[in-house]
């Protein structure tokens, strides 16, 4: 019953898992909820690389005849090697916009644009599994906004001096939301409109408190800043997210030298 959804960090066309969805009031949290790390289990396979650097795509390059699979413990160093930043170069087929195009979009129109490299954080990464005789590897990876899991398989597979693609890629964890919480998504698609089911899974907005850093307002400073007023508040500075003392939302807001103002308004 409402046209206002949306996201918090796409998923690609191949992969399955966790889609943080957004609804109504909720949407106006998407630029802050986006910024959170993700977490995923992707699968590898090294011998041959695709235009969409995963299955889904086309085979473009391979590794010669003979070529032996990487060993367990190369896999395993040079996963280790690539945990922190990083400068790495986004997929060509990918939602990233230029000149207001999808690449996506541009790429199957034949266009050639060599995208830059961006910063992106590896925070954590575990080798799960080696199958040296499909020369697949299993990761659980965790990682900063913007980080394309399909570029990581390219880069990791350049490293061990082959060619490589994902095979298999679900999100496990989006910031504080996880699968165990998750509504499935095969559900939602069955259900009639106006299934109960469905409106059960949408947790209030004030549930977005186990997301972001919280504080609680008395009435006075809630209508102040409803008003878009900045009101006096003690606490560390950066982005928090505002409930009442009956924890009902009041905005997202910016604490700077104790001095509390509103980034974005909420209607509970």
């Amino acid at each position: 019953g409402t046209r206002q959804v949306g996201h918090a960090g796409t998923l690609d066309p191949m992969a399955t898992g966790l889609l943080v969805v957004l609804v109504g009031e909720a949407t106006k949290l998407s630029a802050w909820l986006t910024l959170d790390q993700k977490r995923y289990l992707a699968t590898v396979r090294f011998g041959a690389t695709t235009d969409t650097l995963d299955a889904d795509g086309t085979i473009t390059q391979c590794a010669p005849a003979g070529t032996p699979a990487p060993t367990p413990a190369r896999i395993h160093d040079a996963v280790r090697a690539m945990v922190g930043p990083s400068m790495q170069v986004p997929p060509v087929v990918s939602a990233i916009k230029v000149g207001g195009m999808a690449m996506h979009e541009r790429t199957r129109r034949g266009e050639i644009i060599e995208l830059a490299p961006r910063p992106v954080e590896l925070v954590r990464a575990r080798v799960l599994a080696v199958r040296e005789d499909v020369a697949e590897c299993d990761l659980d990876l965790t990682c900063s906004k913007g980080f394309y899991v399909r570029s990581f398989a390219r880069d990791l597979a350049e490293a061990l001096g082959t060619y490589g693609h994902l095979t298999a890629l679900r999100r496990l964890e989006s910031g504080a939301f996880t699968l165990e919480n998750a509504f499935d998504g095969d559900a939602l698609l069955r259900a009639p409109k106006g299934d109960e089911s469905v409106r059960a899974a949408v947790a209030p907005l004030a549930s977005v408190a186990r997301a972001m850093r919280t504080i609680t307002v008395d009435e006075a400073q809630a209508k102040a800043l409803g008003y878009g007023q900045r009101v006096a508040c003690e606490g560390e500075d950066g982005v928090v997210f505002v409930l009442r003392d009956d924890a009902t939302p009041v905005c997202v807001g910016t604490l700077s030298a104790n001095v509390l103002s509103v980034s974005r308004g909420l209607h509970a």
